[in-house]
């Protein structure tokens, strides 16, 4: 009896070492960065700061800024909170693409202002990012621009640069990526925006290209926001984006899609290019951010977690009148629901709002959405109000 129960268990722990075999390895973690790009902070930053600190090792600020008629202005951040983060901070130098030519010696002014300025505030950058979006036939005066720069730095700041997919076709980008210590590859708003803001499938190449030829880490830029196009009088679309536009004209919502996201954060989990180090989204959302992902939404495609939405309806009585409200109980920000339904109630009055219209009938309240808006995750909206004798919880319907 001893020598067959060794036998079983020997034969029980083969069997759970080739079941182990059989299942697939996690995928390769990657870190997870954010972007900060309010050029001035609000009160609001800190309450977001708080609440993205469990899923973002680091935070990269814009810091500086050169544009071809406002020159350099400063990014007006709130230091206190930025050194009470805690977490390792990446300073953001934005440097126009249509600047005529870059001024070695201006920017290191700049540059060099700048941090001592954030240093006296007890905020250290671990890094420098230098964005800039040179057309590729000039990328040999950036390179030479970078290589100067580097050398006035303090030492022990790492020097990184964000990069085009347009670089490339050029035989320079390997002595350009030489040049930095790491390079942010942005995938999102780099071609025609009528074309849509982002594809996975090109982002996806692009990454894979980017890691045969960077000998360096490299990351990868993507977009948690959306932006509008409106047509100009010439036919060329203008974009807006957090900042509404005084034009008039039909506005075309481009959003890019959590699901979409996801599944290439996945993707690049499970077989990620080479030099690939992690991924940086574009950008923190405060509240009341009209294009940017929530929080809550944003968090879980960093984590890699399954997205789902799931409604609620959600009501207050008093005195026999109802205030009706939908509240969004999932992770995945979603449009509101194209009808909501209630059935087997008697109600004298009923009416909707903020974009549902009510159709009646005598044992039936149905709300039709009639534009598209949507809800945050945990936020929550109000659909209408009903005068009823009763209403049970069990008597909706949502349908999407």
């Amino acid at each position: 009896m001893p020598a067959t129960s060794s036998l079983r268990r020997l034969g029980c722990a083969m069997a759970l070492v080739l079941l182990a075999g059989c299942q697939p390895e996690p995928g390769t973690p990657l870190d997870q960065q954010l972007y900060i790009w309010q050029r001035q902070w609000r009160p609001a930053h800190e309450q977001a700061l708080a609440d993205s600190r469990a899923s973002f090792s680091t935070l990269r600020v814009l810091a500086l800024q050169a544009q071809p008629k406002a020159g350099w202005s400063r990014a007006l951040v709130d230091l206190a909170q930025l050194k009470a983060d805690g977490r390792p901070v990446v300073a953001v130098v934005r440097l126009d693409g249509q600047l005529p030519g870059l001024d070695l010696q201006l920017a290191q002014q700049q540059i060099s202002a700048m941090l001592a300025h954030w240093q006296a505030a007890g905020v250290n950058p671990a890094g420098l990012e230098i964005d800039h979006d040179s057309a590729t036939a000039r990328l040999p005066g950036y390179t030479d621009f970078l290589l100067q720069l580097r050398k006035q730095l303090p030492h022990g700041l790492k020097l990184s640069i964000t990069a085009l997919p347009a670089w490339l076709g050029s035989p320079q980008l390997p002595a350009l990526l030489q040049a930095v210590d790491s390079s942010v590859l942005q995938v999102h708003a780099v071609s025609d925006p009528r074309q849509g803001l982002f594809d996975p499938a090109k982002a996806r190449q692009w990454a894979e290209r980017w890691g045969r030829i960077s000998e360096k880490p490299f990351y990868l830029a993507l977009p948690a926001y959306g932006v509008a196009l409106l047509p100009d009088t010439g036919g060329a679309p203008v974009v807006e984006s957090e900042t509404p536009l005084n034009l008039a004209g039909e506005r075309r919502e481009l959003l890019a899609d959590p699901q979409q996201l996801a599944e290439l954060g996945r993707q690049l989990r499970d077989e990620p290019p080479t030099h690939l180090a992690g991924l940086i989204w574009f950008r923190l959302p405060l509240p009341g951010d009209r294009r940017a992902w929530s929080l809550t939404t944003l968090g879980a495609v960093a984590r890699g977690e399954t997205l789902a939405g799931q409604w609620q309806v959600r009501y207050t009585q008093q005195g026999g009148l109802y205030d009706i409200s939908l509240v969004n109980l999932g992770n995945l920000d979603q449009p509101l629901p194209a009808r909501v339904a209630l059935n087997n109630a008697t109600c004298e009055a009923a009416d909707g709002v903020n974009g549902y219209r009510l159709q009646q009938t005598p044992k039936q309240l149905v709300f039709n959405r009639q534009a598209s808006v949507r809800v945050a995750a945990g936020g929550q909206r109000t659909l209408g109000w009903a005068r009823c004798m009763e209403i049970t919880q069990g008597a909706w319907n949502v349908y999407p």
